[in-house]
């Protein structure tokens, strides 16, 4: 990213904060931003989760997951 278009972004975000926001509101939302940007750019290159691996951490901090796939779905009501 250029440096004038984080500039550009910059003072998007101001005109978007209230006038009460502090330092701390501008750094959060620059870190929010930077993780979705990370997140995305991962994506982009393929760099996914198995459902397995989403499924074992889960289950590491005591968490059961059910797709639905792992379930059966109930017929839609008429």
């Amino acid at each position: 990213m250029s440096v004038a278009n984080i500039k550009q972004q910059l003072h998007e975000l101001a005109e978007r904060l209230p006038d009460t926001a502090t330092w701390r509101d501008v750094l959060y939302e620059a870190h929010v931003r930077q993780e979705v940007e990370t997140g995305l750019e991962e994506a982009r290159r393929g760099e996914f989760a198995s459902d397995e691996d989403i499924k074992d951490t889960f289950a590491k901090w005591g968490v059961t997951v059910e797709t639905e796939v792992d379930s059966p779905r109930a017929p839609p009501v008429r």
